[in-house]
């Protein structure tokens, strides 16, 4: 039960982070991570982001649609399966990333903790 505890201690912090956030920089932490995992890799498909952040296929799928809404990533159909779907960033996703210092927001004690120690 312990570890049970600790654990929704953690999502709390994490939520309260997440809020802080995306009042922030406009966006929540899932597009963030998505904007980090595209600047890492040319080109990503749905799929291989999901995996990179552990989102199911639906879950990436609204991401996506929302990080696209806003113009900081590009969708782009694969020139050998017309099927397939591509994401990279946009230059405006490239500044969002860049502007992004997580010591702009509070963060929570147990998160500081785990993060920098």
């Amino acid at each position: 039960m312990d570890k049970l505890c600790k654990i929704r201690d953690l999502q709390r912090a994490v939520n309260q982070f997440e809020a802080a956030f995306e009042k922030r920089y406009g966006i929540c932490l899932n597009e963030g991570m998505v904007l980090c995992s595209l600047a890492n890799a040319e080109r990503l498909c749905p799929g291989q982001l999901g995996e990179l952040l552990g989102l199911t296929p639906s879950n990436t799928s609204k991401v996506l649609r929302s990080a696209e809404s806003k113009g900081l990533v590009l969708r782009e159909l694969c020139c050998h399966d017309r099927r397939q779907m591509y994401y990279s960033l946009t230059p405006q996703g490239r500044e969002r990333l860049a502007a992004i210092s997580c010591r702009d927001v509070e963060t929570p004690e147990i998160l500081r903790k785990w993060l920098c120690g």
